[in-house]
């Protein structure tokens, strides 16, 4: 069962994900009277645009354009940098 086969199953097909990251998604945020939206991990999606190829002096700048950057309204995913990969 894929990502959006689980969400609409729980009620909550509605959430915009991302195609091809499945694994990379590690949760839903909920905010007061706000849509919840997906949660994709940040390191997890960098590994992901590695298997896919990508060299990895470009893999920061096309998550920034193309990813975070690629705000398309309220239900916009966010991305998620563990604490672990911070201290």
């Amino acid at each position: 069962m894929n990502s959006r086969e689980m969400l609409e199953e729980i009620g909550l097909g509605d959430i915009m994900l991302m195609d091809g990251y499945d694994k990379c998604l590690v949760g839903i945020v909920e905010r007061f009277g706000q849509t919840p939206i997906a949660c994709y991990d940040k390191q997890k999606v960098y590994d992901q645009l590695r298997k896919e190829g990508m060299e990895e002096e470009y893999i920061e700048e096309w998550f920034y354009h193309n990813q975070l950057g690629a705000w398309v309204g309220d239900t916009t995913p966010c991305f998620l940098t563990l604490s672990e990969n911070i201290f």
